[in-house]
């Protein structure tokens, strides 16, 4: 299972999704998302331990 931090023009991250489909979704709701990386597994873990990466993000 892949995760995805999503950041903005300041570096600073603004969500953290799951699919491709996730990161369109966010960017037409107007998000100013510059940025996708992959997460490292060992960062990806605690996605999967708290629930759906859409938890993290508030206008989702």
């Amino acid at each position: 299972m892949n995760f995805y931090n999503c950041f903005d023009d300041q570096g600073k991250i603004i969500a953290r999704c799951q699919t491709g489909q996730d990161i369109d979704v966010l960017k037409k709701m107007g998000r100013p998302i510059v940025e996708v990386r992959q997460m490292k597994n060992e960062e990806a873990v605690v996605c999967s331990l708290v629930g759906s990466p859409s938890d993290f993000n508030m206008d989702y």
